[in-house]
C-alpha cells in the first residue's frame, strides 16, 4: 500500500533525518520542516552550491541522512547547510566552553623590580614568571622608581629587556618597555606550547 504523498510533514522520528535533535521554540536555528520559505541557497562541501526549492533541499538532506539547517535567515533567499545538526551544536558548544575556560584561567601576573635588583632576586622572580607563562598567564613586569631613582630609568629598561630575554622561550613581548608615572613596564604573553609538546611526544 502506497503511503500518502505528504513530503516532509512532521515525521514520525525527531526531524526525520540522522540528526536526532527536535527543535524547540528556543532553538538557535530553524531546521528541516521548520524552514518554511519557498527556496533556499545551499552552501557547503557536500552539495552543489546554488538556489534550490526548499522541498528539493530537504530531499537532498534526507538522501544524505543529514539535516537542512538555516544558518543565515536574513539573506534572500536564506542560506542553509546540509549537516548533522547534533554534531554542529556539540562542536559549537565545545568551542564556546574552551574559549570560556581559557578566558577565565588566563590572568595578568605582576612582577616588580627596582633599578638595583640584584642577580639573586632577578633569578627568583624570573622563575616565578616562567611558571606563570607555562600556566597560560600573561606577565606584567615593571620597575618601580622611588624618589631620585627616576634618573636611572635606563637601568630599569635594561632590567626589563634582560627579563624578556630570559623568558624568550616561553613568552613574547607585547611592546617595548614604556614609562608610566614612576613605573616602567612591559607585558609578556605566553607562547603556544601545545604543538611543541605534541611534537616531543611523537618522537
Amino acid at each position: 500500500m502506497a503511503l500518502p504523498n505528504r513530503p516532509f510533514n512532521r515525521p514520525s522520528g525527531p526531524g526525520g533525518f540522522k540528526g536526532k535533535f527536535m527543535p524547540r521554540k528556543e532553538a538557535e536555528h530553524r531546521i528541516n520542516h521548520f524552514i518554511r520559505v519557498p527556496q533556499v541557497r545551499l552552501v557547503g562541501d557536500n552539495v552543489t552550491m546554488g538556489v534550490y526549492p526548499t522541498q528539493e533541499a530537504l530531499k537532498m538532506a534526507q538522501q544524505l541522512e543529514l539535516d537542512l539547517v538555516e544558518i543565515s535567515p536574513q539573506a534572500d533567499p536564506p542560506v542553509c547547510k546540509i549537516i548533522d545538526y547534533n554534531k554542529f551544536l556539540y562542536d559549537k558548544k565545545r568551542k564556546e566552553k574552551e574559549m570560556k575556560a581559557k578566558s577565565k584561567s588566563a590572568e595578568l601576573k605582576e612582577i616588580r623590580f627596582t633599578p638595583g635588583t640584584d642577580d639573586h632576586d632577578f633569578d627568583f622572580k624570573a622563575r616565578h614568571a616562567e611558571n606563570f607563562l607555562k600556566e597560560g598567564n600573561k606577565v606584567k613586569a615593571y620597575v618601580q622608581f622611588k624618589g631620585r631613582a627616576i634618573m636611572f630609568k635606563e637601568r630599569g629598561e635594561l632590567v626589563l629587556l634582560k627579563f624578556a630575554e630570559r623568558l624568550a622561550e616561553l613568552g613574547q613581548v607585547e611592546g617595548l618597555p614604556k614609562l608610566e608615572g614612576k613605573r616602567m613596564l612591559m607585558v609578556i604573553a605566553p607562547k603556544t606550547q601545545k604543538k611543541k609538546k605534541e611534537g616531543g611526544a611523537s618522537e
